[in-house]
Parts: C-alpha cells; sequence; structure tokens
C-alpha cells in the first residue's frame, strides 16, 4: 500500500484526508492519506520519518512551506519564485517539490469557462495563497495583474515576485493601494477576475464580516468573482458580488483544485472532481475516510 500524508501544524481540521482517501477508493488505488503534524523547524525530521515510511509523497502546509523548500532536490518554476512547496514526490528518495495552490484556482475559474491568457486580474493580498495565485496566473499568460496590498514588506516581497517572474512572463503586474478606491474601481472596471487572496469575511478571522471591496457598486456583471475563502460559504464579497450581478465563487473548487494538482503528480491519475466536491459537501463525510 502506498502511503502519502499532509505536514504541518494544525492541521487537524484538515479536509486533505477525506478529499483523497475518497479519490483512492473511488478510481481503486491501494493507497491511504494521513496527517504528520509538523512545527517549521521539525520539517526536518519529518522528512526523514516520512522517507523512512516509505511516503510516496505528502502535501505541506503552513508554517512548514517554506521550510520544505531547501529539503527538495528539483523545484517547479512556480516553487521556485515563490519560495514555497505545499506538494512532495518522492521518487526513491529524491524529493520533487511543486506549489499548487495556484493551479488550483486557475482550474476553479476554468470550471466556470474563464481563462486569464492576455486578461487583466485583480487580485487582494499578497500573502502565501495571494503569490501563489499572482504567480501560476501570470506563468500561464495573464495580460496584467493589479496586486492590492499596503505594508512596505508587501510591496517589496510582491517586486520581488514580478522580478523573478520577469524572464517567464510577459505579464504586466501592478501594485496598488487600498488607499486609493477610485483606482480600485479602475482596475475593477477593467478586469475579468477579481480574487480575494486574504482571511478578510473568513469566519474566525480578525475580520469576519467584513470585505475589502468598499461596496456593490465597485463590481460589475461582466466581472468574475473568486473568494479564496471556503468557510463561510457565503462571504461578505461574494454577498456583494451577488447583489451587482457578478458569477462568482468561494474557495473549496480551489482547494479540490490544489488537491486535483497535487493527485496528478503522484499518480498520474485524473481526480473526479464534481465527485469530490459533493462529497466534501455533504453534511456527514464517512467517518472511515477522515
Amino acid at each position: 500500500m502506498q502511503s502519502y500524508y499532509l505536514i504541518g501544524s494544525p492541521i487537524a481540521h484538515s479536509s486533505s484526508p477525506a478529499m483523497m482517501n475518497y479519490t483512492f477508493r473511488r478510481l481503486g488505488i491501494d493507497a491511504v492519506y494521513a496527517l504528520h503534524e509538523a512545527q517549521a523547524d521539525e520539517v526536518p525530521d519529518a522528512v526523514e520519518w516520512l522517507k523512512s515510511r516509505g511516503a510516496s509523497g505528502w502535501n505541506v502546509t503552513m508554517p512548514d512551506k517554506q521550510a520544505m523548500l531547501s529539503l527538495c532536490d528539483e523545484l517547479s518554476t512556480a516553487s521556485r519564485i515563490g519560495g514555497s512547496v505545499n506538494t512532495v514526490k518522492n521518487d526513491n528518495g529524491r524529493l520533487y517539490g511543486y506549489t499548487t495552490d495556484g493551479i488550483g484556482f486557475l482550474s476553479a475559474l476554468g470550471q466556470y469557462g474563464i481563462r486569464l491568457n492576455g486578461r487583466k486580474l485583480t487580485l487582494l493580498g499578497s500573502g502565501g495563497a495571494a503569490s501563489a495565485i499572482l504567480i501560476q496566473a501570470a506563468l500561464d499568460g495573464a495580460g496584467e495583474i493589479a496586486v492590492y496590498c499596503n505594508r512596505p514588506s508587501s510591496r517589496q516581497h510582491v517586486e520581488e515576485i514580478a522580478e523573478k517572474l520577469a524572464p517567464h512572463s510577459r505579464t504586466v503586474i501592478r501594485i496598488r493601494s487600498y488607499h486609493d478606491p477610485e483606482q480600485l474601481r479602475a482596475d475593477l472596471g477593467g478586469s475579468t477576475v477579481l480574487a480575494n487572496g486574504t482571511n478578510v469575511g473568513m469566519a474566525g478571522s480578525p475580520h469576519p464580516e467584513e470585505s475589502l471591496i468598499p461596496d456593490s457598486t465597485y463590481l460589475h456583471p461582466g466581472l468574475f468573482v473568486y473568494d479564496i475563502i471556503y468557510h463561510p460559504a457565503c462571504t461578505p464579497l461574494l454577498t456583494q458580488a451577488r447583489f451587482a450581478g457578478c458569477r462568482c465563487s468561494n474557495g473549496l473548487s480551489m482547494l479540490i483544485g490544489q488537491g486535483a494538482a497535487s493527485f496528478h503528480i503522484w499518480t498520474g491519475r485524473e481526480m473526479p472532481v464534481d465527485e469530490v466536491a459533493a462529497y466534501l459537501s455533504s453534511p456527514t463525510p464517512s467517518p472511515d475516510l477522515l
């Protein structure tokens, strides 16, 4: 039996075991996916433990994504640029590192028939998930990306990513401030997609009832609004989007999309994403798959 894991801390709440174990059973693959708790400073020991167990691969979540980078023998372009790894394939002790969050985002858009090739994306945030979206959207040929952030460190981070992307992409990356609402309105007016890559609006966050968009008049019916948050299923931003007549989605499809990308890297097989989405959305997933 093959074994796969999720490492990070905390991870007990993760939907990944349910998603992966359901898919292994559905496709008749003799494999199991389990959890292994590890803080960032414990990642080297965790990797040795995983190797000793003969693990075929593993996912990496916060706070371990950066720590995993230096332990891989080879890295994908997105991982090198972003300085982060969330998926590892173990090929006879040689570790291949990838980041699939951005792939999951683009896969989610694809389910709605949306491609960013040559088009404009307005992106809120510059943290881990937002950076992955920025990198993959640029690598896949987005025409322009307006990235909104305020802190000087965040602006510097985006500037560094843009510099690393330059040899690989012709995407125009513009760094914006939330303090310029008219620029935000103009960017949204010319965008195909608005993506919230922050935790603003997430249950349990410091700002669960807020949106980074001042009001629904900033949005237009031709804009697709994507919120990476999936708890709650309808965030304040998505409420604004529906009021403005926009098509929109929460982040469950991105979660499944990044998982499907990891699954394909490990097995070469395609995850039945519609079935997995229905399974994860059911009120009582089977306990033996958790």
